[in-house]
């Protein structure tokens, strides 16, 4: 039967009442660790559920109620001893606190029972020793018989069934370990002694059987018994939370049979796939690496673009503006977009207009309206009014602009679409910042080799894998002067005109700001620390974070440590994270996430973790499209065959469409032909009523197209 890990992990945190890290690992037995609260359950992927929720509520029980103590100081007892009667505990104790579970563990352990994973269908309980017959009748007592021969046996069961404290447990335990070595003694002593003697001790038993004495069934313990050995300094617990160092003697230990027939048989349900399940987690990055300041990205650029049109001009006889023609069309492109632009600040302050006085409260001063005096015979509302309006949340944008090779052909498209809302902050005076995910501006060469790149992060095992070579460019910024600003955006044009003509340019571009691969996945770590920065550096209580990006981004690996045979270190390697397999684990919301197969699959995973991890962030996605990319692009993030082909008609009629759920809150297909396209109602002065005609729906299509589209951006912005 299959069986959700995911809900499982769940039901473990519910039951403790705490975000315990709950991980399914290919392990024989569960293990909870006290110091790092990580409670790691085996793959029993061949129980039923009731059994797994019978393990699981087992395993839980000894999270909550087994301290972190190391018993072994003050006594000398056989782990497996206190196994037996801490389970009894803390099955009580959770059947207390959960009245529910008395019933999964009354079906749990008959379905255990009845496939006698105790191995006792050929034993005689009652020539078993006092501590399997403990274990049987604290945990499958309502579906056997266990008798207790001697008013001795008796009272250490009724102790073991009132314990409520570790201290109970161990003095308990105690008693019931010296009973049975006492047992052990005495049964060795009669394989020394004559045969004649054993008439006398068959007797002595037969008298002991008669004492027998009925005990109420006590409310048991769940859950696999086994002996294992602990790591010394790990403060790991043992499947039943005992810790166990394997002290104490050995050679003349007590044994449960019960015990570790239950744990052998628990380990038949573990899963014996290949893959294990790997968990892994965000590293916290240093921004002082992984963001270049704005200020140093403009001056580096301009240097660059000064000194090549100087080296340029350096030998001819009259001066070329080699970027003349790539600033005209930015100036004529600012023109016409001042439109679109103002259009969006209408929107946006409507919406806050409207937000407002949705929010505004009307209320009497307790000074008369002499103007409704003449009223008083038959009004009472006589007293002015004021209407107070509630303070707007301030705004601030955040933009990530995917600076990849898979962009080059819809990069000035997309710039177009940015320099839009980078207009729209400035006139609403919103605080912004534009950073572009690039793997090349660490690169600075020095000489024939490349300089010490940064460490973003502290490497440890279980981290996802940052690259050094990562990097966010903060290419604009509203902190930057109105001039810089300007001439900054001019730059970033000239970049992305370079790129958009397939080079065809008189100029080259700066190095460090060459298209890379994809970190996008890199980007939207880094962001984790970039939206707590950026809202307390400019006081804002709403952000938008808004990716301009074609999506397609690779997964990424972990580290692990692995000790290599030729070195006497460890080294810290690195894995590809598994399909299906792999888990996004989030200690501070106490969350794991699976990570599916797919790259579209593996972002939509790091987004919702990003959107619960902000719950007052809205994640917008922008991607132009060019072409037939339209329909690979919708047919990788359409749940279903409906969806799609509604998305399709939407994109052949208005050439946009809008997705849900990808792990945006919204996500934005545009065709890169409705944003390249003029805009503007222009003709010839000889033009025909046809050419008129024509233009005129060209127009207004460019404009609905646009308008569409930002007007549903300023729904979620506002």
């Amino acid at each position: 039967m299959s069986v959700s890990q995911e809900i499982k992990s769940q039901l473990a945190k519910l039951l403790a009442t705490e975000d315990l890290v709950v991980e399914h690992r290919q392990v024989q037995t569960a293990q909870f660790n006290v110091h790092t609260r990580v409670l790691t359950l085996p793959i029993w992927d061949k129980a039923s559920g009731i059994v797994y929720d019978l393990l699981v509520g087992h395993e839980v029980g000894h999270a909550l109620f087994t301290p972190d103590v190391d018993w072994r100081i003050d006594y000398n007892i056989s782990p497996s001893i206190v196994n037996i009667v801490e389970d009894a505990r803390i099955e009580k104790l959770m059947k207390r606190k959960y009245p529910g579970l008395s019933k999964t563990f009354y079906r749990g352990y008959a379905e255990l029972a009845d496939e006698d994973f105790f191995a006792i269908a050929d034993e005689d309980i009652s020539q078993m020793n006092l501590a399997d017959r403990a274990n049987i009748y604290f945990k499958i007592g309502n579906f056997v018989d266990c008798c207790f021969k001697t008013p001795e046996e008796k009272i250490i069961i009724q102790k073991i069934s009132e314990t409520e404290t570790f201290e109970d447990v161990l003095i308990a335990a105690e008693e019931l370990y010296k009973f049975c070595k006492q047992e052990q003694e005495q049964e060795k002593e009669k394989q020394d002694i004559p045969l004649s003697g054993n008439q006398d001790s068959s007797e002595s038993e037969e008298e002991g059987d008669s004492a027998e004495q009925t005990f109420p069934t006590n409310s048991g313990s769940s859950s696999e018994e086994s002996q294992q050995e602990p790591d010394d300094q790990s403060g790991d617990i043992s499947e039943d939370g005992i810790q166990d160092s394997g002290g104490g003697e050995t050679s003349e230990e007590i044994e449960s049979k019960t015990a570790d027939a239950l744990a052998e048989n628990l380990q038949d349900l573990v899963s014996n796939m290949a893959e294990d399940n790997v968990y892994v987690e965000l590293p916290e990055v240093n921004l002082n690496t992984v963001v270049a300041d704005v200020n140093e990205v403009y001056e580096y650029t301009s240097n660059w673009f000064q000194e090549h049109l100087t080296n340029f001009n350096e030998n001819r006889e009259s001066f070329f503006d080699i970027y003349e023609k790539e600033d005209n069309e930015y100036a004529k492109f600012k023109k016409q977009a001042q439109k679109e632009v103002n259009y969006l600040v209408k929107e946006f302050e409507c919406r806050k207009a409207a937000d407002a006085y949705s929010r505004s409260g009307v209320s009497r001063t307790g000074v008369l309206d002499t103007g409704k005096l003449h009223t008083y015979r038959y009004n009472e509302d006589l007293f002015k009014k004021v209407t107070t309006i509630a303070d707007g949340k301030n705004h601030g944008l955040i933009f990530v602009l995917d600076w990849s090779g898979s962009m080059s052909k819809v990069l000035q498209d997309t710039v177009k679409q940015l320099f839009n809302l980078v207009w729209f902050c400035k006139k609403v005076n919103i605080p912004f910042e534009v950073y572009a995910f690039t793997n090349e501006w660490q690169k600075r060469i020095d000489g024939n080799h490349y300089l010490d790149l940064p460490h973003h992060y502290e490497k440890k095992e279980g981290l996802m894998k940052v690259s050094s070579e990562f990097a966010m460019v903060n290419i604009l910024s509203g902190r930057l002067k109105g001039r810089d600003l300007e001439k900054q955006m001019i730059n970033v044009w000239r970049i992305a005109t370079y790129f958009s003509s397939n080079w065809g340019t008189y100029y080259s571009i700066p190095d460090r700001l060459s298209l890379s691969g994809t970190p996008l996945n890199e980007s939207l770590i880094a962001l984790h620390q970039i939206i707590p920065q950026f809202k307390k550096n400019n006081s804002v209580q709403k952000v938008q974070c808004i990716i301009l990006t074609d999506g397609e981004a690779c997964s990424m690996g972990y580290h692990v440590e692995v000790q290599r045979r030729w070195e006497s270190e460890p080294f810290m390697g690195n894995r590809s994270i598994p399909v299906w397999k792999g888990f996004l684990r989030d200690r501070k919301l106490g969350r794991t996430y699976t990570f599916g197969a797919g790259y579209s699959a593996f972002t939509k995973t790091m987004l919702t973790n990003l959107k619960e991890k902000f719950p007052n962030t809205n994640f917008i996605g922008i991607r132009v499209l060019e072409g037939r990319d339209a329909n690979y692009f919708i047919g990788n993030n359409s749940e279903n065959e409906i969806e799609r082909q509604k998305v399709k008609e939407s994109y052949r009629k208005n050439k946009s469409f809008t997705l849900k759920n990808t792990g945006y809150d919204a996500y934005f297909g545009i065709a890169s032909s409705a944003l390249s396209a003029d805009t503007d109602f222009e003709v010839r002065d000889d033009a025909t009523k046809g050419q008129i005609k024509s233009a005129f729906i060209k127009s207004l299509r460019g404009k609905k197209t646009n308008k569409k589209v930002l007007s549903e951006f300023i729904s979620l912005v506002a």
